[in-house]
């Protein structure tokens, strides 16, 4: 049972949290054979970062950001507003430099901002919790806020193409021993100005596949070519970095993990006879 509130926000119950801790251990040790050092960043995310990379631009409809409340203007709300309150008013609120991040993999890219990387380039994992505004929610399927583990390679393009390849042998081994039937569809995330010859190389030679299970994307690969690494001036090297990555929203796994064995419990010995 899930408690179920509005707004796309859901609780996990004790036997869906466990599932979803398993399936992530499963995905962390993934990274560790990659030899992927874990890193844990800030839930939040600067606007001006996010504008770095475009965000703005190319995510509008996905756009969700924190805010403080000036406290003069929250009291007078207060003393004269119907309780409790169901919104809060813009005026209340100030201007604000923090966003919520839509993908766990930009605060990686941030964080190596103007480093030089060893020629054969590095790796990274992490689980981030992400926010994305919806036109509409479903359960675990679709979540304003949900769980996402990423590892991620950053260096020479060789071997960003080369951990993509990789990626999708490790999920379709996974996907067999757990039987789970899905199908890799190739997905459009424009990150690249929509005018310029990176969005059309993009549309010629498609740089994100989804893994699908029921209509359903529990994961992704995605290639960025050079994009963050020019963005955030990373080296590996002599040249731009090349970045591509590997991500898991977690609270999908465990939707059609329940689905396929029928309960979380049945799930989570399937999971954890993964070894």
């Amino acid at each position: 049972m899930t408690t179920t509130t509005e707004n796309g926000l859901k609780v996990l119950d004790g036997g869906q949290l466990r599932l979803l801790r398993a399936i992530d251990a499963a995905f962390l040790r993934l990274a560790r054979t990659w030899e992927a050092p874990e890193f844990r960043f800030p839930f939040l995310i600067g606007t001006k970062d996010l504008d770095t990379f475009d965000y703005f631009d190319n995510f509008p409809h996905l756009g969700l950001a924190a805010t403080r409340m000036d406290p003069k203007r929250l009291g007078a709300l207060l003393a004269e507003a119907p309780r409790p309150l169901d919104r809060v008013p813009a005026e209340v609120m100030e201007p604000t430099g923090l966003a919520l991040p839509s993908a766990a993999c930009y605060a990686i890219y941030l964080d190596l901002a103007g480093t030089e990387l060893p020629a054969e380039g590095a790796l990274r994992t992490t689980l981030g919790t992400c926010f994305r505004n919806e036109d509409h929610y479903d359960g675990l399927q679709r979540l304003l806020g949900f769980s996402m583990r990423e590892i991620v390679f950053i260096g020479p393009e060789d071997g960003a193409k080369q951990h993509l390849l990789r990626a999708k042998d490790a999920v379709t081994t996974l996907c067999g021993e757990l039987g789970l039937d899905f199908k890799l569809e190739v997905a459009t995330d424009p990150f690249f100005d929509k005018n310029g010859g990176k969005a059309k190389m993009q549309r010629l030679f498609p740089v994100k596949e989804e893994f699908v299970v029921d209509g359903l994307a529990i994961g992704s690969v995605n290639y960025h070519r050079n994009f963050f690494g020019e963005r955030c001036s990373i080296r590996a090297g002599e040249d731009l970095a090349h970045t591509s990555c590997l991500a898991f929203g977690l609270e999908r796994w465990v939707h059609v993990l329940t689905q396929r064995f029928g309960s979380t419990e049945a799930a989570v010995s399937a999971v954890e006879r993964l070894g």
